[in-house]
């Protein structure tokens, strides 16, 4: 990280500073006073406090400096009408100057775990920095490129959004020299109204990109094969489908092992991947494609898939005593709701599959949360749902056919823990899946506490 003088920063996006602190610096930036770190940048926004009462506290936490709409006291600060796009102002500035390649990566499903199999890729040849876990939006992702080290040779962002227009902000920013979609499914339908507007807010990420800049496409996805509009960047499809660019072959799912060969041209490129689940195999092949683009060799790009491991929450396959515990409790929609369910129908034993809410789809959540049910039903012993829309997938297990007994619905987390404790049986396999705002992980917690 590099330390940066207001005067610098304030030129960078438009803000005035006081003569007299125009020399002070930062390194990084945060927007909370809570966990700030000595010299970092407070970035004050609005929520439902104002960010100018946490000023003091950030200044006595050890802040270099603030960036904010006004004065509240004597301190080093960066004056600005709109700080969010400030922070956004001086990222673009910075990362500029730094100069990495940038790898920008998004999608409805799995767009995390693409990024941090491009790492694992990308690391084998570069010095890499990348957003952590889901600092995928317009404070989060200025805030890791404000972390960026000197030294960094490729930077993998990660780019969210549930409204339109957030992701070519994100892209302007960061202005890819590759990206990355990885799908386009149903999430944040609430917002968008259709798979189409998904894809015209993922296209959003070419925003940035000049016309010398390469767009990857999973080729397998037909809302990424039949574009209403072709972008000016040339496109690479990576797939298991005919025709595309870089293909797997030879798909085998052993025992907590996801095996294939990856052919691009006359490259053949042997892959092991300690993941279970065939969903993992279209995010394998955009990090493969990612690092191919970027001259990684074929022997290292394998060597860096076989040392891959997954995000925390993500599909992690534990053991806990006497169960065996699915934990992915971090985001869902039905497409990775589905993939989960059968991750969990391939496993031996009896299978309890413990379901929460699906968030942001709109007009589609009674109809998916119904599908799901009964894909559950089949992939389930037990079905255990939980939230709003819990009835519904229990109405889908009964219509899958699931005898009534075997899916329940549960209102609060209470009652669903217990009857997990009444149900579960030694040598059980459990999956917990729902959107993060659920806060499954709570439920998962206090099943595997021991009662006193």
């Amino acid at each position: 990280m590099a330390n940066i003088t207001l005067r610098q920063a304030a030129a960078w996006c438009g803000g005035t500073v006081e003569e007299k602190y125009a020399d002070c610096s930062f390194v990084g930036a945060t927007n909370d006073s809570r966990s700030i770190q000595p010299g970092q940048l407070f970035v004050v926004l609005q929520g439902a406090r104002d960010g100018h009462d946490f000023i003091p506290a950030a200044i006595a936490a050890g802040a270099g400096a603030v960036l904010c709409t006004r004065k509240v006291g004597d301190y080093p600060a960066i004056y600005v009408d709109d700080p969010r796009r400030a922070l956004g102002d001086i990222a673009r500035e910075e990362l500029k100057r730094i100069g990495p390649k940038v790898v920008a990566v998004t999608g409805s499903v799995g767009k995390s775990t693409t990024k941090e199999m491009i790492v694992s890729v990308l690391s084998e040849s570069y010095r890499v920095h990348k957003t952590p876990a889901n600092h995928n939006n317009d404070i989060g992702m200025p805030m890791a490129i404000l972390a960026m080290p000197e030294d960094t040779e490729v930077a993998v962002l990660e780019m969210g959004m549930n409204h339109f227009g957030e992701i070519a902000y994100l892209s302007n920013i960061a202005h890819p020299d590759v990206a990355v979609i990885v799908n386009i499914g149903t999430a944040h339908m609430e917002f968008l109204g259709s798979q189409e507007g998904i894809r015209v807010a993922k296209m959003e990420i070419v925003a940035g990109m000049s016309d010398r800049g390469m767009l990857l496409l999973n080729g397998d996805d037909t809302m990424l094969r039949n574009l209403d509009k072709m972008p000016r960047q040339r496109i690479t499809y990576f797939g298991r489908s005919e025709g595309c660019d870089v293909r797997a072959m030879d798909v085998r799912q052993g025992e907590g092992m996801l095996c294939f060969r990856a052919e691009a041209g006359r490259l053949s490129i042997p892959v092991e991947l300690p993941l279970e689940g065939e969903h993992y195999v279209c995010d394998t092949l955009a990090a493969i494609t990612v690092g191919l683009k970027l001259l990684v060799p074929s022997n290292l790009i394998s060597a860096g898939l076989s040392r891959f491991h997954n995000l925390s929450g993500r599909q992690e396959i534990l053991k806990c005593g006497e169960f065996t515990i699915i934990k992915d409790c971090y985001n869902a929609g039905p497409e990775s709701m589905a993939a989960a369910l059968n991750v969990l129908g391939n496993k031996p034993g009896r299978r309890i599959a413990v379901l929460g809410d699906m968030l942001e789809l709109g007009d589609c959540a009674n109809a998916e949360h119904y599908r799901i049910g009964r894909i559950a039903a089949e992939k389930a012993d037990l079905v255990f749902a939980y939230g709003p829309h819990a009835d519904r997938v229990r109405d889908g297990t009964i219509t899958g056919g699931m005898p009534e007994n075997r899916g329940r619905a549960f209102g609060s987390q209470e009652e669903l823990v217990a009857a997990l404790k009444q149900a579960a049986k030694p040598g059980d396999v459990l999956l917990f899946k729902a959107s993060h705002g659920m806060h499954l992980e709570q439920v998962l917690d206090a099943f595997l506490k021991k009662d006193t």
